[in-house]
């Protein structure tokens, strides 16, 4: 394993074993108007390095300045320590996967994957070779044959990532690369990537709007909003402390909740909330002002959810719950508390068959840990 697989428990980590690309305070406009902003960024060798965002943050834009499409309006871009100013995308050590996967279609799979081979005339045993152990890599081997028509979404998918590999780039450069899969696949595809990766030692930065597909795939997460990166940490960072109310509302489901600082020790704060009609006690200090204006962002799943009204003045509020969603796995309730507000409860189904099911118009108490809020101060 690479040595900065370690965000999702791959591996230890990531104190980038050895830099490979730099983006040294690069911006791209379009006009007048600013698509990258700003940005300075440090990616490791070997690591997988998810840029995720919105529409129209930017992130396509930075990536398609990584593979050499576009040309920044200022900064500069290192990979391998060598400045990629004016060096064309054909001569950069990068290969990019594009969201449409643009395969040929008259080409066969075989065919498809041995184009980038042939145009740098290696000889044919070589390009035979080289293309039947990446078909056998993606599991593609039974189908060399076949045109793009008579693949499935799944498998055109893994035909693009061939052909990306297949030149051995030392950068992969990956848009979307699985927007046109469907759930199931999507998923079972994620892991296979990793496999993939994890064999071949590529240094992988996806551009992806699928929070769950960051989450699964990457070493370290860079999330964008308008041309900025906001924030930068590996998965469990960026959901468990995230930087900004923007963050955490971009990542995951969360409650948040706008209240006035009232007690600020070091080993503890507590904070008065008129939106939550209660106290938050959490079991940390935080950097703030005296009586500062902060933000408790609290996740579905950290909040307990019963009948009972749990013990002292605070992290409790009582509701009524107006709407249940049976998801399988879990459930989702919301509930509409005292002072008004709506909260997004998730409750692991643990038992097959419950007796003391929590059902709609119940009046419940909600609770959680004082380790479970975040405190934001933006």
């Amino acid at each position: 394993m690479n040595e900065v697989q370690a965000a999702n428990g791959r591996a230890p980590a990531p104190g980038l074993a050895r830099e490979y690309v730099r983006v040294d305070r690069v911006t791209k406009k379009f006009g007048d108007f600013v698509a990258v902003d700003d940005v300075t960024l440090t990616i490791g060798q070997g690591e997988i390095f998810c840029l995720l965002g919105g529409s129209g943050c930017g992130k396509t834009t930075l990536l398609r300045m990584l593979a050499g499409f576009e040309t920044p309006s200022a900064g500069a871009i290192f990979i391998d320590g060598q400045d990629m100013a004016g060096i064309p995308p054909y001569e950069r050590p990068a290969n990019m996967m594009f969201q449409s996967y643009a395969l040929f279609p008259h080409m066969t799979v075989a065919g498809n994957v041995a184009f980038g081979l042939e145009q740098e005339r290696l000889a044919k045993a070589e390009i035979t070779r080289r293309v039947g152990e990446i078909l056998d890599l993606v599991k593609m081997a039974p189908y060399t044959k076949r045109k793009p028509h008579q693949l499935s979404g799944g498998q055109r998918q893994r035909v693009a990532l061939a052909r990306a590999l297949v030149k051995r780039p030392k950068l992969l450069l990956l848009d979307e690369p699985l927007g046109a899969l469907d759930k199931k696949l999507r998923e079972q595809t994620q892991f296979e990537l990793l496999g993939i990766q994890e064999r071949l030692g590529v240094t992988f930065v996806v551009v992806t709007h699928d929070q769950e597909e960051a989450m699964t795939l990457a070493t370290r997460i860079g999330v964008m909003d308008r041309g900025k990166i906001v924030q930068v940490g590996t998965p469990t960072e960026i959901y468990e402390y995230p930087a900004s109310r923007f963050v955490a509302d971009f990542i995951g489901s969360v409650n948040m909740f706008e209240g006035r600082l009232v007690e600020d020790e070091p080993d503890h704060v507590r904070i008065e909330s008129g939106e939550l009609g209660g106290t938050v006690y959490v079991d940390h200090g935080i950097s703030a002002a005296p009586e500062a204006t902060v933000w408790t962002a609290i996740r579905p799943e950290k909040i307990n959810i019963g009948r009972e009204r749990p013990e002292g003045p605070d992290n409790a509020v009582r509701g009524v719950v107006k709407e249940i969603a049976y998801m399988g796995d879990i459930s989702v309730f919301l509930v509409r508390i005292d002072s008004g507000r709506m909260v997004r409860v998730s409750r692991p189904n643990i038992v097959r068959q419950a007796d003391d099911r929590i059902s709609w118009d119940e009046t419940v108490y909600l609770s959680w840990h004082a380790s479970s809020p975040i405190v934001l101060t933006q």
